[in-house]
C-alpha cells in the first residue's frame, strides 16, 4: 500500500513538473494563440508578396527556419530562402512537357551519383540568369550548374558583405543575424523521399502530407563533403515540409521541440568544446518528428511534455551511440556521417550519456526553467493552471500583433501593380480571414496607399509643369490616398499627410496635422515599439476594435521606401542605402516629427524653429531607447545633424554625422551620405 501511494505521488509530482515547464515554456515559445498570430501574419504576407509584388528581378522569397516556425527565441536567427521564379527543376525529362521553355529555365536532377539527399543539376536550357550561366560547369560532356561557384556568386545577392556559411550568406542586421539562400525550386516530390509518403499513416494527416508533395522541395547550394562532385553537388531541401510539419504539431509538441532547442543552447552547451558544436538545431527538429511519428508517446499534451522530452533525448542518445541521424525524408541520408564519428562520436556520447543518467534533473542545468522544476519538487501538490487563455493578457496579444502585423510594406509599385494589389486584397477579403490575418492586409493597405501617393506624386510632377486642373485633381487624389492610410492606420500614419503637405510647400496645414499627431503622441497609454503603461493602455482601449486601438493608441516607425522621395532632405540618405541595396529608412516618429517641425518653421517662425531644433536635440542625445531604439539611432543623429548643418551650427552638425558614423546598430546603411555630409562641412571650415 505504501508502495502504491508513493508511486502515485511520484505520477503526480511528474504531471506537475511537466505542467509548470509547460507553463514556463508557454513563456518563453508563446502560447498556442501567440505561435498562431505569429505564422498566421507571416503566411499572408508571402501570399500577398508573392501574388502582387514579386521584385523586379523575378526573385521568389520564403522565410523558413525557426522564424517561420513560429519561435521568436533571442538569438535566433533570420532564415531566407531565395529562389529565380522562371527557373524548374525536374526529375526526370517527361516532366518538361508541363513548362513552356521559352520562358522557363529547366534544370534536370541527376541524383545517379550522388549520395541520399543529394544531386547534380543539369542546365537543359540555354536561357538562364547571368549568375546560372556564369556557374556552369562541363561533366561528362553535360553542363552542370556548380553549387560552390552559384553560392560563391549570390551570397551578397541580398546584403553585400556577407560571408559564405554552409549554402548561406551569413551576417548581422542591427541586432539580427541572417542566413540567406539562393536556390531553386522544383513542383515534384523527389523519388527519393517516396518512402516518407508511405511512413505518414498516423501524422501528419493526409490533407497536410498531399500539401506537402503537391509544393515539392528546393536545392541549395552545397554539396556532400564525401561525395564524388561535392563542388557541383546540391543538397535537396524540405524546409518547406519542414514548417508545414511544424505547423501540423499540437502545442505540447511544439514545446516539447522549443525545450530542446532550449537544452541544446543551456545544457548541451556546457558539454567539452569539442562536443557541444557537434549538435544543432536541425537535429533537434529531426528527432521530434521521428518521435511523433512513431507513435513513441500515447498522448502528447502539457502532463506529458516531460515525458516527451524523455523520449526524444533518449532517441537522440541512441543516434549519437549509433553514429547515425536518418534524415526526416531521407532516412538513407546520415545527418551524422561527417560530423559525429570516431573519436568525437564516442566522447559525444559519454557526456550525453552522463546527462541521461541525472535523469530529468539534467534540466536544473537550464538557467531559463530550474526554478519551474524546484518549486514543484519542494512542493508536489502545487496547483499549476495551463489554460493558456488566462496565460496571457489582452494587451500582450495586441502588443504581439503590432510587432508582427508591421513588417508588411509594399515595393514600389507602378499603376498595374496597383490594380492589380487592390484586386488580390480585394480578392482575399472575400476568403476567410482570421483577426490576424485581416490586420496585416489592412497594415498592408495601409502602407500601399501612403507609398503609392508619394510615387505617383513625385511622377505626375516629372512629367507636368505647370498649375492646372490635371495637378488639382491629382493632388486631391494623392491627399485623398493619404488620409484614407491614416483612417485605416496608427497615429504615426498622420506623418505621411504631414510629409506629404510639406513637400507641396503647404507649411501651415503641415504644422496642423503635426499639432494634432502629437497630441495622440503624448497620450500615457500610447503603444510604441513594445513601451506602454499597460494599465492605462487596457483602461483606455481595452476590449474595444482593433480599429479604434490602432487609431487611438498605437504609433510604429516612420518606414520610407528608399526608391520614393518623400522629403528632398533625405535624399542622399536614401541613394546611399540603395547603394547598399537597402529597400528602406526606418525612422523615429518621434525624431520625424521634430523633423519636420523644424522644416516647417524655418519658413513661418524662426524662434519656433528653434524651440523644434532643441526638443530634437534632447530626444537624440539623451533619450534611453523609449523613443529612439537603438536601430534609429544612426539616422536620427543624421537628422539632427542635418537640421545643425541647416542653421549654420557646422560645429554641432559635424558632431551629430560622427556620431552617427559610430553608432553600434548602423541598419539604415547611411554611411556614403553621412561621410559626403562630413566632407562638406569639413571642406567649408
Amino acid at each position: 500500500m505504501e508502495s502504491f501511494h508513493q508511486v502515485t505521488c511520484e505520477g503526480i509530482r511528474f504531471w506537475h513538473m511537466s505542467e509548470s515547464v509547460f507553463v514556463r515554456m508557454c513563456q518563453i515559445v508563446g502560447t498556442s494563440q501567440q505561435v498562431a498570430l505569429r505564422r498566421e501574419t507571416m503566411d499572408i504576407k508571402e501570399m500577398v508578396d508573392r501574388r502582387v509584388m514579386p521584385n523586379d528581378h523575378g526573385i521568389i522569397e520564403m522565410v523558413s527556419g525557426s522564424r517561420r516556425e513560429g519561435f521568436r527565441l533571442e538569438g535566433s536567427d533570420l532564415d531566407i530562402m531565395y529562389w529565380p521564379k522562371n527557373h524548374r527543376v525536374i526529375m526526370d525529362m517527361s516532366q518538361s512537357e508541363y513548362y513552356n521553355t521559352a520562358n522557363t529555365t529547366l534544370i534536370l536532377s541527376d541524383s545517379s551519383e550522388s549520395p541520399p539527399g543529394f544531386t547534380l543539376l543539369q542546365l537543359l536550357t540555354p536561357r538562364a540568369t547571368r549568375d546560372v550561366f556564369s556557374a556552369c560547369v562541363r561533366l561528362n560532356d553535360r553542363v552542370y550548374i556548380s553549387s560552390s561557384t552559384y553560392r560563391q556568386l549570390t551570397c551578397s545577392s541580398v546584403f553585400p558583405n556577407s560571408t559564405v556559411h554552409g549554402p548561406c550568406g551569413s551576417g548581422v542586421i542591427g541586432v539580427a543575424e541572417y542566413d540567406t539562400a539562393y536556390c531553386f525550386v522544383c513542383d515534384f516530390w523527389p523519388p527519393s523521399a517516396s518512402s516518407w509518403i508511405a511512413r505518414c499513416h498516423s501524422w501528419p494527416d493526409p490533407e497536410v502530407v498531399n500539401d506537402i508533395v503537391r509544393n515539392g522541395c528546393h536545392f541549395v547550394a552545397i554539396g556532400h563533403p564525401l561525395g564524388p562532385h561535392e563542388h557541383e553537388e546540391w543538397r535537396i531541401s524540405f524546409s518547406q515540409a519542414e514548417y508545414k510539419l511544424v505547423y501540423s504539431m499540437n502545442h505540447c509538441q511544439f514545446l516539447i521541440y522549443g525545450l530542446l532547442k532550449l537544452f541544446l543552447k543551456q545544457v548541451m552547451s556546457q558539454l567539452s568544446e569539442e562536443c557541444n558544436k557537434l549538435l544543432c538545431s536541425y537535429h533537434m527538429k529531426t528527432t521530434v518528428f521521428w518521435a511523433i511519428q512513431q507513435n513513441t508517446l500515447p498522448h502528447w499534451y502539457p502532463q506529458n511534455l516531460l515525458a516527451g522530452f524523455w523520449v526524444c533525448f533518449k532517441l537522440l542518445l541512441k543516434w549519437v551511440y549509433q553514429g547515425v541521424c536518418p534524415n526526416f525524408f531521407i532516412p538513407q541520408n546520415n545527418l551524422f556521417l561527417t560530423k559525429v564519428h570516431a573519436s568525437a562520436q564516442n566522447r559525444l556520447f559519454l557526456q550525453l550519456h552522463g546527462l541521461y543518467k541525472k535523469g530529468l534533473a539534467c534540466l536544473l542545468q537550464s538557467s531559463s526553467i530550474r526554478s519551474y522544476i524546484i518549486d514543484v519538487l519542494y512542493n508536489p501538490r502545487l496547483s499549476i493552471c495551463t489554460n493558456e487563455s488566462i496565460m496571457m493578457s489582452e494587451f500582450d496579444y495586441d502588443a504581439e500583433l503590432v510587432l508582427e502585423s508591421n513588417g508588411a510594406n509594399p515595393h514600389k509599385v507602378d499603376l498595374f501593380d496597383l490594380t492589380k494589389a487592390i484586386h488580390t486584397i480585394e480578392q482575399l477579403l472575400e476568403s476567410p480571414l482570421t483577426h490576424y490575418q485581416l490586420v496585416t492586409l489592412q497594415n498592408l493597405t495601409t502602407s500601399l496607399f501612403r507609398n503609392t501617393a508619394f510615387q505617383f506624386h513625385n511622377t505626375f510632377m516629372y512629367t507636368n509643369t505647370g498649375i492646372n486642373k490635371q495637378m488639382y485633381i491629382a493632388d486631391k487624389t494623392f491627399c485623398h490616398m493619404l488620409k484614407l492610410a491614416a483612417k485605416f492606420g496608427c497615429i504615426s500614419d498622420m506623418l505621411y499627410i504631414a510629409m506629404y503637405y510639406y513637400k507641396t510647400l503647404r507649411y501651415r496645414e503641415t504644422l496642423s496635422v503635426l499639432e494634432m499627431t502629437k497630441v495622440k503622441l503624448a497620450q500615457p497609454y500610447l503603444m510604441y515599439r513594445g513601451h506602454v503603461d499597460r494599465e492605462r493602455y487596457t483602461e483606455a482601449v481595452g476590449g474595444q476594435s482593433w480599429s479604434t486601438k490602432i487609431r487611438q493608441a498605437v504609433a510604429w516607425d516612420i518606414i520610407l521606401h528608399n526608391e520614393i522621395c518623400y522629403i528632398s532632405e533625405l535624399i542622399p540618405e536614401q541613394q546611399s542605402a540603395l547603394q547598399k541595396r537597402w529597400p528602406t529608412l526606418n525612422i523615429s516618429v518621434f525624431v520625424m516629427l521634430h523633423f519636420l517641425e523644424f522644416l516647417c518653421y524655418r519658413h513661418i517662425d524662426t524662434a519656433l524653429s528653434q524651440a523644434a531644433l532643441d526638443e530634437l536635440q534632447v530626444l537624440v542625445h539623451h533619450d534611453q531607447g523609449l523613443y529612439v531604439h537603438d536601430i534609429h539611432r544612426d539616422i536620427s543623429w543624421e537628422i539632427l545633424g542635418i537640421c545643425q548643418q541647416i542653421t549654420g551650427n557646422l560645429h554641432a552638425a559635424l558632431y551629430s554625422y560622427q556620431q552617427s558614423l559610430i553608432t553600434q546598430y548602423p541598419l539604415n546603411n547611411i554611411q556614403t551620405a553621412t561621410k559626403k555630409r562630413i566632407y562638406d562641412i569639413v571642406g567649408t571650415t
